[in-house]
């Protein structure tokens, strides 16, 4: 990784801070850190940082709200760390916009190949739009690309444009998180296939998870997580949906092409 940026570490623990602080020189980044959740934000805020690790339990605030203040400013993306493997902790770090979490202890080489694998696939341009330092948000697409055109995928209404990571539904853009994005492009590409929660974890997870890394149950609540997360953005309706049904037990499937009604 060449000059992949600044990165923020907000832990108590001074072991920790020190373990993670020097994993993250070694990838190359200039990092600084935070023995706590107030002076974790500002140095987020102040250092325009690209990565942030963060635990979740800290003596001021804890990890949840200090996510929610990043969150009101910047895109960058966050690795929240946890004390345990709780399945609460990790929805709750998801829900609250992390891009990923490892529970303690941890190998530094995970932390590395997690960290490698956000930076290979860069934030959306509607993520950045969502910032408050971006620019306005784009109009209206009006003469949308046709489903034919280079890298566009397009399903009942839906139009995913791979190379400029943007999703519009009946003509409004979508603001999605990288992990939405990569799920829903997947789901597209596949086409009516069934891909199953496992499938999807390693589609998350990029280069780290191959076929023989073994899917926890958390992984797949995170995926079910994320799949909530689309559904609410897009206003499924979860008794007829429009795009994504569930395959009890399996995964999930686009739903069918649906007829356009004529005269």
């Amino acid at each position: 990784m060449s000059d992949p940026g600044v990165a923020v570490v907000i832990e108590d623990d001074a072991d920790v801070r020190n373990l993670v602080g020097a994993v993250l020189r070694q990838s190359g980044f200039e990092v600084h850190v935070a023995p706590d959740g107030k002076t974790g934000v500002e140095l987020v805020r102040s250092q325009a940082a690209t990565v942030v690790t963060l635990d979740v339990g800290l003596p001021d605030i804890d990890g949840y709200e200090v996510l929610r203040r990043i969150r009101a400013f910047s895109t960058c993306y966050v690795v929240m760390l946890t004390s345990r493997g709780d399945e609460l902790d990790t929805l709750t770090a998801l829900q609250s916009g992390a891009d990923d979490y490892l529970t303690k202890p941890f190998r530094p080489r995970e932390l590395r190949a997690r960290i490698a694998a956000m930076l290979r696939r860069p934030r959306s341009d509607s993520e950045e739009d969502a910032s408050p330092r971006a620019a306005p948000a784009r109009p209206v697409v009006v003469n949308a690309p046709t489903p034919e055109a280079a890298g566009v995928l397009e399903h009942n209404g839906l139009l995913v444009n791979a190379s400029a990571r943007t999703v519009v539904v009946d003509g409004r853009d979508l603001l999605l998180t990288r992990s939405e994005f990569d799920l829903l492009h997947e789901m597209l590409k596949s086409r009516g296939a069934v891909r199953t929660k496992a499938d999807l974890v390693r589609v998350v997870r990029g280069d780290y998870y191959d076929e023989d890394t073994y899917i926890s149950d958390s992984d797949e609540r995170a995926i079910e997580v994320h799949v909530g997360n689309l559904r609410r953005k897009l206003e499924e309706d979860p008794r007829n949906p429009r795009w994504m049904q569930t395959v009890r037990g399996v995964g999930y499937r686009l739903t069918p092409v649906r007829a356009v009604a004529s005269d």
